[in-house]
Order: structure tokens, then sequence, then C-alpha cells
């Protein structure tokens, strides 16, 4: 059973950092490409940071450059998402996202969801 598994949410203060982690189990974690993503209320759900499929590319957000970090730890088919200088802004439910096209299909698991508030 494919499951992907976030923690690490909270309520933080603006300018406090936070670390969530997704734990994957049930496919092949090293193999897949590993994404974060975000929703507010109200809005769409979208891409936080991600890997590309250029060898150890990375692409985030304009609103989280230079203070989110995605990172990846194959041993422990684990995934992070490290978030410094939090604003007000980056409220919402965080979900981790793992993908990969193999053989003409498409592979999408995704979270559950972990909540992030910002709140002074």
């Amino acid at each position: 059973q494919v499951q992907l598994v976030e923690s690490g949410g909270g309520v933080v203060q603006p300018g406090d950092s936070l670390r969530l982690s997704c734990a994957g189990s049930g496919f092949t974690f090293s193999t897949f490409k590993l994404a974060w993503y975000r929703q507010a209320p109200g809005q769409e759900r979208e891409l936080v940071a991600g890997e590309t499929n250029a060898v150890g590319g990375k692409n985030y957000a304009d609103s989280v450059k230079g203070r989110f970090t995605i990172s990846r730890d194959n041993d422990k088919n684990t995934m992070f998402l490290q978030m410094n200088s939090l604003k007000d802004d980056d409220t919402a439910e965080y979900f981790c996202n793992a993908w990969q096209i193999r053989e003409g299909v498409w592979y999408d698991y995704w979270g559950q969801g972990t909540q992030v508030t910002v709140s002074s």
C-alpha cells in the first residue's frame, strides 16, 4: 500500500522556521521525483518546491526562493521542506507529492497534508 505521511506542521510566528517531513512507503521512493505543494483557503493548490528532471535540479515558487529548501533522505524514504523566515502568506495546508513516469504511465502519489499557520 502506497503511503506518504507528512509531519511537522504547526503554528509559528512570522520570522520563525519550521521543517516539514514526509515519509514514503509502498513504492521505490528513491526513483521518484519529489515536490511540495500548498493550498490556502479559497485558493488553488500551488507548487512550492520540486525536483526537476535535471540531475540535482530543483525549482521553487518565487514567493519562497531563498527561504525554503526541499531535500530528501533516500535511506529513510523521507523528504523534507525546510522553511525559514516564515511569513503570514505562508499559511496553508502543505502536501508532499511523489511522481514518476515509467513506461508511459504516470505515477502520482500524495500525502494527506499538514497545516502550517503563521500568525503573530
